[in-house]
């Protein structure tokens, strides 16, 4: 086979990648030329790398990230690329620090072109495997995403691995050719980036990505699926993958041969290099388009393409095969036990072909949802967008199930703010989990005929979004907002003086329309 090679305009070399800040750290968002791929386009970064930099932190560390806007790139969209909205920490649950979630018009206003803003939060008993992302339109599918890892001092399953480092992280995203926002929603990616190199079918060849290793160690590997769309079924040839995290949460250990990994989850599994010393495939084949592949490199090995390895008879992650190491609070898990019961109900409207939830397409609102509630705006019937903000008590059970429709575009990787939850039915299952149901913050709902629960404890006031995380689905409507314990909001979290200036700014800007192109 003839040997790959890869040219980039802006990253200088795969080991950019590997820069890790935190947690304390600058990070600037700025435009630049990439070709992951083999093919040139225009991006948004932070920190100048693709994915961004890897921000680390220990248990109970408080995160000081000073985020700032250089987004110049005048072929892209004007007002849609050059505002940042916020950089969003998926799967933090910020408590106290509601402002500091990052989710534009909805905890705070974008951004603007040539200012900074501040994001200090204490992650508290948090731990595991995390991610951010900008979180306004579709902004970042053009780049601008990267891991963030809590490591645990008093990790219950420090024993099993020997190596747990920036090395050990694998990222998969979906890439395209063009700006985010002229990808045609029903188009598939161009290629798929593991820990951002990819090769597209016909295009120029590019070098695969290389993970070294050493034999006979235990790795623990933390995989996310940074993925604008797709899911991707990930595996490596004749290794066992030992899955010990999923989303943040510790898991009894469960050995697979595969994952399947929808967009924004993540999971830690453990992988002993007991094999043959060789060079050995690594897969990520999507549910949309052409899969990728990378190289699990031992030491000493030649700089060769694996062999291909069949598994026979391969053990695929089932989510109802996980369990949580510590418990859920019983009082999640009473089979009669949920205060509020919501049901969701998928649809779309036909002039448009925008998403609908319960009949309403999410809009974003001029004057962020925080602000509303600090305004005194209890209600959500006086609150923007109408008819997507929810209303919930304090300390009380929230039970959401996604019900079967005939919705197109499924299945629709769900994240809630602000929460873990307890996946008390996954999809595929006609089985409700009331004893040791799997917590995490984002859930796959399925196809046609599926129904998915989970529940949470509303014990975090403040504005939650609850979103498709499938990007484009996001941005045209599948999302709505949990006001969790409205009147405690103002005492839980006083807005910084920061945060007060990001709308005025926001506002003197000239406005200027953005939209997505229909679906094809």
């Amino acid at each position: 086979m003839i040997r790959h090679y890869i040219f980039l305009c802006v990253l200088t070399s795969l080991q950019s990648y590997a820069v890790t800040v935190g947690p304390v750290a600058d990070l600037v968002i700025a435009n630049a030329q990439v070709s992951p791929d083999g093919f040139v386009k225009s991006a948004v970064l932070a920190g100048d790398t693709l994915p961004g930099p890897i921000i680390t932190g220990q248990k109970g560390d408080t995160f000081k990230i000073n985020v700032t806007n250089h987004l110049n790139d005048e072929t892209m969209l004007t007002k849609y690329q050059h505002l940042y909205p916020g950089q969003h920490w998926h799967g933090l649950f910020q408590r106290h620090s509601n402002q500091m979630d990052g989710a534009a018009f909805v905890t705070q206003c974008p951004i603007s072109p040539g200012h900074s803003f501040l994001y200090e939060f204490n992650a508290g008993d948090q731990v595991g495997t995390y991610w951010y992302h900008s979180h306004y339109g579709v902004q970042y599918c053009d780049g601008l995403r990267g891991a963030l890892i809590i490591y645990d001092p008093q990790d219950p399953y420090r024993f099993l691995y020997d190596i747990d480092d920036e090395s050990t992280i694998i990222t998969l995203m979906d890439w395209y050719h063009v700006p985010s926002p002229q990808v045609q929603r029903q188009v598939v990616p161009d290629s798929v980036l593991i820990n951002g190199v990819g090769n597209h079918p016909g295009g120029p060849d590019t070098l695969y990505a290389v993970i070294n290793v050493q034999p006979y160690k235990r790795y623990r590997f933390r995989l996310l699926n940074m993925a604008c769309k797709p899911n991707y079924i990930f595996s490596i040839d004749h290794h066992k993958l030992i899955i010990i995290e999923a989303d943040g949460q510790y898991v009894e250990p469960l050995v697979v041969d595969s994952i399947q990994i929808y967009a924004a989850q993540r999971y830690s599994f453990i992988l002993e290099t007991n094999r043959p010393a060789d060079n050995y495939w690594v897969h990520a084949v999507p549910n949309l388009g052409t899969g990728s592949m990378a190289i699990l490199r031992y030491a000493g090995s030649p700089d060769v393409d694996p062999k291909i390895r069949m598994t026979a008879n391969p053990v695929a992650l089932q989510e109802t095969d996980l369990h949580p190491l510590y418990p859920p609070l019983p009082i999640l898990l009473r089979e009669d036990g949920a205060d509020v019961k919501l049901d969701i109900v998928f649809g779309k409207n036909m002039t448009n072909f925008n998403f609908l939830i319960n009949g309403v397409q999410y809009t974003s609102p001029s004057i962020p949802v925080l602000l509303q509630l600090l305004n005194g705006d209890m209600s959500a019937s006086e609150m923007a967008p109408n008819g997507s903000i929810y209303s919930l008590p304090r300390n009380k059970v929230i039970e959401i199930s996604w019900i079967p429709d005939f919705s197109p575009d499924r299945p629709h990787p769900f994240h809630l703010h602000g929460h873990k939850f307890a996946v008390i039915r996954s999809a595929g299952s006609s089985r409700y989990n009331y004893a040791n149901p799997v917590l995490r913050d984002t859930v796959n709902t399925g196809f046609l005929g599926d129904y998915v629960t989970i529940r949470f404890i509303t014990d975090n006031p403040g504005p939650w979004m609850l979103h498709c995380h499938i990007d484009w689905h996001l941005y045209s409507g599948m999302a709505l907002v949990f006001a969790e314990a409205s009147q405690d909001v103002a005492a839980s979290q006083p807005l910084s003086n920061s945060s007060k200036q990001l709308c005025p700014i926001y506002d003197s800007l000239p406005q200027q329309n953005f939209s997505l192109p229909p679906p094809i």
